[in-house]
């Protein structure tokens, strides 16, 4: 099948699956398209067992579409870049230290306790998969998806200050878990030199050279849009800068998708009000909200369909089904222990850490992540099929009851 082939298929699929929500399910859009590329999958599945034929063409394009290549080095820098651009720069600086402190702390701790758990009930039900490897499972459950995350925000209607701290933790621990991720993949795989100040410098490097990198990038394109009044050529200028950020921040091995969040706030703070005029600021955040919602709704197609390739062995569902609480009850702790130490100096929404407990979703960049460990490793099946699982309990279940959460849970006016 040749590329425009693929794309014309998961096109075809997304628009049919989201007109099917639209008249019938009535579930936020992404969240329907999932629902239901799942069901698809499943109906093909079964269907395999009295045709081969139908299973097997299904499989041969799901393995043409590499996801992990797909989200992590083409989709994610776009949708990072549409959702950075609307977060505004003043209301994250309120936030910064809490929104600091989750993306970072909180990360490394709810890195180190997922791994520690699962260590356990990975050799209670005989899998074998060392404490290396547990921790890198821990590393790319932990972030919460700033895809998933931003996308239910628009919906839910949560106060500005609580959707300040979710939709900035999502934004900058999304690049910091991945950072934690590589350095941790490289160990296991003994790609990386196994000493404190190597693993130190290669965090340094990815982290704090994005950042920097993301804050050039931002004011060469700040420069460029405030020497033009042209929506279609801004749009451009726009477009060419993500996709040139991003691409080559990876090249020099920096964060990406740090380096893109950084592009995207200081072309979303500076760029809207110094360098745009009215009718391109219109327009363009018009051109990426498309850009946003055509891409998610390609991603949570993929998350559905991805289920085809799975290894759905019995103890890896089990471990899967185990894992959703103890992910969330981690989400807790290391949500709930910085908050806790934070409450003295700074104010936080009632319920704050139950409603960003249960709003951390889980989404495409961790399926992604899963997808990237090398093939020849043995814990690539069982490590995938379970977060495959955390996903879908995160996106189904806490997606859909998020808005029923904050509905009890925050006073009414």
């Amino acid at each position: 099948m040749s590329l425009f082939e693929t794309l014309a298929a998961l096109l075809s699929l997304t628009a049919v699956f989201s007109f099917l929500n639209y008249r019938f399910l009535k579930l936020p859009t992404t969240i329907g398209i999932m629902l239901l590329s799942l069901v698809f999958s499943l109906l093909i599945i079964l269907l395999g067992d009295f045709s081969s034929g139908v299973r097997a063409s299904a499989e041969t394009l799901v393995h043409q579409i590499d996801f992990n290549e797909t989200v992590l080095h083409g989709m994610l820098s776009f949708l990072l870049f549409a959702g950075a651009l609307h977060v505004n720069l003043n209301d994250l600086r309120e936030q910064k230290w809490v929104i600091a402190t989750l993306a970072t702390i909180g990360i490394f701790m709810s890195t180190f306790l997922v791994g520690c758990v699962m260590y356990f009930v990975f050799a209670a039900l005989g899998i074998e998969i060392n404490f290396l490897w547990c921790l890198v499972f821990g590393s790319l459950i932990s972030p919460t998806d700033p895809i998933a995350v931003m996308g239910i925000l628009k919906l839910v209607g949560a106060p500005k200050s609580l959707e300040t701290k979710i939709a900035g933790e999502s934004l900058f621990n999304d690049g910091v878990g991945v950072v934690i991720f590589l350095v941790l993949l490289g160990l296991a795989t003994g790609q990386t030199e196994a000493t404190p100040s190597h693993v130190l410098g290669l965090f340094g490097k990815e982290a704090i050279g994005g950042a920097i990198f993301g804050f050039v990038s931002g004011y060469i394109g700040f420069w460029m849009l405030k020497q033009v009044d042209n929506y279609q050529v801004e749009a451009l200028i726009t477009l060419g800068l993500v996709s040139g950020c991003y691409a080559l921040a990876e090249h020099f091995h920096l964060s990406a998708p740090i380096a893109i969040v950084i592009t995207g706030l200081f072309i979303g703070n500076q760029g809207r009000s110094f360098a745009m005029s009215d009718k391109t600021r219109e327009r363009l955040d018009d051109f990426w909200e498309l850009i946003d919602e055509i891409l998610n709704a390609v991603l949570f197609l993929l998350i559905g369909v991805e289920i085809l390739i799975l290894s759905l062995k019995g103890e890896y569902l089990l471990a899967g089904l185990i894992a959703i609480p103890v992910v969330l009850f981690v989400r807790w702790i290391s949500v709930g222990l910085p908050v806790q130490l934070m409450k003295s100096k700074k104010t936080f929404t009632p319920h704050a850490i139950k409603i960003m407990t249960w709003g951390g979703l889980r989404g495409g960049i961790s399926v992604a992540l899963a997808l990237s460990i090398p093939k020849d490793e043995v814990v690539r099946d069982p490590i995938l099929t379970i977060t495959y699982c955390v996903v879908i309990f995160s996106i189904l279940v806490q997606g859909t009851t998020i808005k029923k959460l904050l509905n009890k849970a925050l006073p009414k006016d």
